[in-house]
């Protein structure tokens, strides 16, 4: 996979995070006291410009909370 289409998909999940915790009406806060994460992490996942890759279990926690499947988080074109 060439680094644009890398960091494309890495923008496309985070977007889709975002997606799954407006549609909980969620702010970024109350998802990572959830998740037991950072609110600056989770600010750093769901922004455009930052190509932060994190972990399954990061994934498993968040898609848990959203209400979702990671695979939905993840559902990106090779």
């Amino acid at each position: 996979m060439e680094e644009s289409q890398y960091k494309m998909n890495l923008i496309k999940i985070g977007l889709k995070i975002a997606y799954y915790r407006k549609l909980q009406g969620m702010t970024q806060e109350e998802l990572a006291e959830a998740c037991d994460l950072s609110s600056g992490y989770v600010s750093q996942l769901e922004a455009p410009n930052c190509f932060f890759c994190p972990s399954l279990k990061t994934l498993f926690k968040i898609a848990n909370v959203l209400g979702t499947t990671v695979s939905k988080l993840t559902d990106i074109e090779d």
